[in-house]
């Protein structure tokens, strides 16, 4: 086969609970593109993973950022060190908050609704507000804008998808028709919804973008948060 999508799973805890996260490798005769890469900690899981699909960490040549929320940029400062030849790739209303040359949106956000939370959850507000003080900036090298298109995998198109935070990217994979979500699309109970709505920065512009998706009725939408969503019918 010319080329390989491959979803994959990274689980780990967070308090008392479980979090799992999907993100996708992207494989041709010229690219290995990570798709987002899990929470801060996640990187011996991810190169677990990564090996188990035949791939080490050092052979990377691209990490795609939907955004710049933790769990999808939490390993991405250790695989850097790791893999300094590797290309970041994130759009550029994203670029400021992922290298931090600007306070991280998710941050000011948990910041100020620290100040109004009840007293019996302060304690898990102050963890949420320090975890996202931890996240590691990268530079990004690539600016991604809506309507690009890249040659991975057969074909690989750009779409703004704003809402979950500003600059959101999705990528639609063409030959496979397959949108890569991030977090424009998440999947609870098998039904595609928007993702963690209590944290979306713009929920009406979340639901626009969910909305530009799903009628492109994609063979599959891999969802970062529920895994791949199938349509039997094409």
């Amino acid at each position: 086969m010319e080329y390989k999508i491959l979803n994959f799973s990274i689980t780990m805890p967070f308090g008392d609970t479980e979090n799992t996260v999907f993100p996708t490798l992207l494989l041709d005769k010229q690219n290995i593109i990570l798709v987002d890469c899990g929470f801060i900690g996640a990187f011996p899981i991810l190169e677990q993973e990564l090996r188990r699909h035949g791939v080490s960490a050092e052979q990377i040549t691209g990490l795609v950022l939907t955004h710049h929320d933790h769990d999808h940029m939490g390993a991405a400062a250790v695989l850097k060190r790791i893999n300094p030849n590797i290309k970041i790739y994130a759009s550029a209303l994203e670029a400021p908050f992922i290298s931090a040359k600007e306070k991280p949106l998710r941050l000011r956000q948990a910041e100020e609704m620290q100040k109004i939370l009840p007293p019996e959850q302060q304690d898990f507000g102050k963890v949420f507000c320090d975890m996202l003080r931890r996240v590691e900036p990268v530079e990004v090298d690539t600016f991604l804008r809506d309507g690009d298109r890249m040659d991975w995998c057969g074909g690989c198109s750009i779409l703004a998808t704003p809402g979950h935070t500003p600059g959101h990217i999705s990528l639609l994979m063409e030959k496979d028709s397959i949108i890569i979500t991030g977090d424009a699309i998440a999947l609870e109970d098998g039904k595609p919804v928007i993702a963690n709505p209590q944290f979306t920065l713009d929920i009406e512009r979340a639901t626009e973008s969910l909305e530009k998706l799903l009628p492109l009725n994609a063979r599959a939408y891999y969802c970062y948060h529920g895994g791949p969503y199938v349509l039997t019918a094409q």
